[in-house]
Order: structure tokens, then C-alpha cells, then sequence
């Protein structure tokens, strides 16, 4: 993708089945507007059971803790490792569950954005900025080894059709941002070409009013200069 992701977790999402009940994205660039889509395609094929597995797309990992109907996920670069996006997973479980509990069955997608996009959002920081989580989570003895996590390639979840579509998004982007530039040149050539015409036409109209002047200075304002008597 384009531009450089967040170097860490950069996206969350908390689901049941494939009904979006609230999200966070901290990464504006190119594959940070992606991963939203990718999330999305990844629900619908996930099957269904308790899961741990990651999916790999453009060097970005999309892990995954699926507990009962609902599906946990975020996303972060390779280099980013999986132990610490797992122990997110694990905590912002803990808190929708503790938070919404048994109402989160029957709940209507986006019901919880307003207030758990912000849980999200705090959960994102700490995980991202505060190295002795990793440590700390080993003494506590709290979290489930990743080790035997599947690590998935996302080539194997999404259908051919639904990879091109994935690319077709990205060119007609790219098509977009193209034809919005070509069409902001093309204004700019009209502007220069109007700038250039009334450039023009104020010369000449100078021009015009100084030869009326010399003629008016040589022969009158009449400009009679052939009737002198």
C-alpha cells in the first residue's frame, strides 16, 4: 500500500457474526482506509467456532480471536509480531464482555461505536506505546500462548473475484486521483489561457489609447489630419 501504516496496532473492530458493533482506525494512509474493506471481506468468510488465526495482506496482519458469536479482531503490521495484538484481543474482550455482556446477541451494528470506539481507541494506545505490556502479561501468566496462532494468507480466504475487486478498488483510486489531477491542470491551462487573453486585451487596448494620443497630439481629437486648410 501506499504512504507508511502505524507502526502498530492500527485498526480494531468488535463484531458479531459479520455485524460491525464498533470500530477504531488510528491510520489515515492508504492501507490504514483498506483495512476497514479487508475486515469486512474477512467476517464473511470466517468460519464459524472459537478461533485464533491471523491473515496476512500487503504486510499487514489482521488477527483474529473469535469467542461464541462474537469476533474480535485488529490489525497491525508483520513486523509487529502477534503476542502483543493477541493480548489486545484478549483485554478488549474482557471489557465489551464485562460492558455489554448478554444484550451484544441481539444488538444492532454500530450499537456500541460511540462509547467503545473510545475503549478501542485507549485499549490501541497503551498496547502501541507501552513496551512492558509484553513482559508484564508473562509474569501475570495471563495469556494464552500465540505460538500455534494459524497465520493465514489472506489469498486463501477471499474468492479470485473478490481479490480483483480488492485491486480494481485500489487502480479505480488511483484512476480517481488521475483524472482529478488531469482535470485540475486542465483548469489551471483554461485560467492561464483567460489570464493570457485579457493580458492581451488590456495591451492592446493601452496600445490603442496611446496611438489615439499621438495622433490626437499630431492632428486634433478629430483626427482630420488630410483637411488642413
Amino acid at each position: 500500500g501506499g504512504g507508511m501504516a502505524a507502526p502498530g496496532l492500527n485498526f480494531a473492530l468488535v463484531a458479531r457474526g459479520t455485524v460491525v458493533l464498533a470500530e477504531h482506525a488510528m491510520d489515515a494512509t492508504e492501507a490504514g482506509r483498506a483495512a476497514p474493506r479487508v475486515a469486512r471481506r474477512i467476517l464473511e468468510k470466517l468460519p464459524p467456532g472459537d478461533s485464533r488465526v491471523s491473515y496476512s495482506q500487503d504486510r499487514q496482519l489482521f488477527h483474529i480471536l473469535a469467542q461464541g458469536p462474537l469476533v474480535y479482531l485488529t490489525v497491525a503490521p508483520e513486523g509487529f509480531g502477534r503476542r502483543i495484538p493477541f493480548m489486545f484481543l484478549e483485554e478488549v474482550s474482557k471489557r465489551f464482555t464485562e460492558a455489554y455482556g448478554e444484550a451484544a446477541k441481539q444488538a444492532l451494528a454500530y450499537a456500541y461505536n460511540t462509547e467503545f470506539s473510545r475503549v478501542l481507541h485507549q485499549q490501541m494506545d497503551y498496547f502501541n506505546s507501552n513496551p512492558g505490556v509484553d513482559t508484564m502479561s508473562k509474569v501475570r501468566g495471563e495469556i494464552t500462548e500465540v505460538k500455534n496462532v494459524m497465520v493465514e494468507n489472506i489469498e486463501k480466504v477471499l474468492d479470485r473475484g473478490e481479490k480483483i475487486e480488492l485491486l480494481v478498488d485500489k487502480t479505480d483510486r488511483l484512476q480517481g486521483e488521475a483524472n482529478r489531477f488531469r482535470g485540475h491542470a486542465r483548469k489551471l491551462k483554461n485560467q492561464m489561457w483567460w489570464k493570457n487573453a485579457k493580458m492581451m486585451a488590456l495591451i492592446g487596448l493601452v496600445l490603442s489609447l496611446i496611438l489615439y494620443f499621438i495622433l490626437a497630439l499630431a492632428c486634433g481629437f478629430n483626427l482630420k489630419c488630410g483637411k488642413k486648410q
